[in-house]
């Protein structure tokens, strides 16, 4: 199993980048060509919600990107630090910092990378989120 790890300050510009490497990283853990421009446009949506998070909040700590290639599946965790109001707070009208993304905005975010990754995990408290995503590998042939 190998593994890519990417930390990013929360800037939009650095989105880009984590878009190639994980196309990248897919590329070479056996991800089906036909494929790649999901895993390049999930990624870039998981990372702008994430940037757009850690800005909304004031959170300086980077934007975390795992790319894990195992046997039959490669998976993308993006990881931010920004808080996320439980269900409680979030029906009292409490738990929001000023300039945090709007609702919707975050929603639809999560709806495009819904609509392109078939295995897709959302998890997130008030110390941080996570989107796992993942995708099967075509095995390499084997050589006679």
């Amino acid at each position: 199993m190998a593994t890519v790890e990417l930390l990013f300050s929360a800037l939009p510009e650095h989105v880009r980048t984590a878009r190639l490497v994980a196309a990248a990283v897919a590329r070479r853990a056996g991800v089906d060509e036909a494929v790649l421009d999901e895993v390049r446009l999930a990624v870039g949506e998981a990372c702008t919600r994430a940037v757009g998070l850690h800005a909304g909040h004031g959170v300086t700590t980077p934007v975390r990107v795992v790319l894990i290639e195992d046997e039959k599946k490669f998976s993308i965790e993006v990881g931010d630090d920004a808080p996320h109001p439980s269900a409680a707070d979030a029906a009292a009208g409490t738990g929001e910092a000023p300039g945090a993304p709007e609702e919707g905005e975050d929603d639809m975010g999560l709806a495009v990378i819904s609509g392109l990754v078939d295995d897709v995990e959302v998890t997130a408290d008030e110390s941080g989120g996570l989107i796992r995503m993942s995708w099967p590998t075509i095995p390499a042939p084997v050589l006679p």
